[in-house]
């Protein structure tokens, strides 16, 4: 089995286009427009994939995403079902799959690990709908 660092690669930017194994083209959103809406961290958590019938969100640097299109990457047992329901800046600065990475603050993120997480908040953002703003 590979390290959780190689199975968390950054994905690759070509011709200002980030481009995953798993997603050969970028996907056109659903609601183009972003939400702003307050989402508190136990509300997070409540769109953690757990339950079939809500949304899987994922937020990075406080925005919260709708990753739902991609329950086989997100929902319950899969790879980075570690990141729903949290704010996984931290963890994906760090390429890690660790739970206990997976947290907000990323304020210790060497400044490759931020421009890793820089490179993954620029995927979700082409990638998944905003949905919220992470709030206190």
């Amino acid at each position: 089995m590979s390290s959780p660092a190689a199975d968390l690669a950054p994905p690759k930017v070509s011709r200002g286009v980030l481009r995953t194994a798993s997603s050969p083209r970028p996907r056109a959103a659903a609601n183009p427009l972003p939400q702003d809406d307050p989402i508190t961290v136990a509300e997070l958590a409540k769109y953690d994939g757990s339950d079939p019938s809500k949304p899987i969100y994922v937020a990075i640097k406080g925005r919260v995403y709708d990753v739902s299109a991609k329950t086989e990457m997100y929902g319950k047992g899969s790879g980075y079902n570690v990141f729903a329901g949290k704010d996984a800046s931290r963890g994906l600065g760090m390429s890690s799959l660790d739970a206990k990475d997976a947290v907000s603050d990323y304020s210790t993120l060497t400044e490759a690990q931020r421009k890793t997480l820089d490179q993954w908040d620029s995927f979700f953002a082409k990638r998944y709908n905003v949905v919220g703003k992470v709030v206190p």
